[in-house]
């Protein structure tokens, strides 16, 4: 409230139709998880499931993503290999990686997925103002609903840090039957050593998983998965990119991911 200039939020505020836009967004039969009603994301009350989260994101994420938000997002696209046709971002937000994806690839089929239709609102609203033409869907990015092997390349940024490490394995999943064999699954988060290791960032970003994420390994939970290659790099000692690749077999099917033998 003392850096955030309110003028511009509420002429957003009334600027669009948030319920009408929100509606032709939301899906009849999405079932809102207990951990995405309860969460006080951000510290904002009723979490995601309102037009002031989506109004409020962008102005407070570029202070939690130091030391240039736009700097930190292009870290995930500077990690892309080759030129994937077919791209997801999960837990898409307001569609700040997911235009920097279009814009970096202008001839890819780009699809942002989010829980909250609100986001989904204010990121068609930026894509048109940026002239972009992305794929929007509201679902669960742990049960998509969309077809085995569909994309080349999944993303997700800041998502983890904000659900449970339950969640988080059930999402790499779903990544992984999403992804053709080969594809890359690429993840932007918080550092989880750092965070670990520095009680007081947990109290900054007021994210109520962000202690359990901090516990846990996007390593190896990739590792767990089934994937392989996976690399992590940290990014100016807050944060961290992780990708790895869904292996390739040789009659090019994927593997079941029951069929997986897991280590302990």
């Amino acid at each position: 409230q003392l850096i955030i200039d309110p003028k511009p939020l509420k002429e957003l505020s009334t600027k669009i139709d948030w319920e009408t836009l929100a509606s032709q967004f939301s899906q009849p039969n999405i079932t809102y998880p207990n951990y995405y009603l309860n969460g006080k994301f951000h510290g904002i009350e009723a979490g995601y499931l309102t037009k002031d989260a989506a109004i409020t994101y962008d102005p407070i994420t570029q202070y939690v993503l130091p030391p240039n938000e736009t700097w930190v997002r292009q870290e995930l696209i500077e990690t892309i290999s080759g030129k994937p046709r077919r791209i997801l971002d999960l837990g898409c937000g307001t569609g700040s990686t997911t235009l920097m994806l279009k814009q970096t690839f202008p001839e890819a089929e780009v699809t942002g997925l989010d829980l909250s239709p609100y986001m989904l609102v204010m990121a068609e609203y930026k894509a048109k103002q940026a002239r972009l033409s992305v794929n929007w869907q509201h679902s669960k990015a742990e049960t998509t609903g969309l077809k085995d092997g569909s994309f080349e390349l999944v993303t997700a940024s800041l998502l983890f840090n904000e659900i449970p490490t339950s969640v988080s394995k059930a999402i790499l999943q779903e990544c992984f039957r999403l992804l053709v064999p080969g594809g890359q699954v690429i993840i932007l988060d918080g550092n989880q050593y750092t965070i670990r290791h520095s009680d007081w960032l947990t109290n900054v970003f007021e994210e109520p998983y962000m202690r359990e994420y901090s516990q846990g390994s996007i390593d190896a939970w990739l590792g767990a998965t089934g994937f392989e290659a996976i690399q992590t790099e940290h990014i100016w000692w807050i944060h961290q990119v992780t990708r790895g690749i869904k292996p390739i077999v040789a009659d090019s099917e994927p593997i079941p991911i029951s069929n997986y033998q897991y280590a302990v």
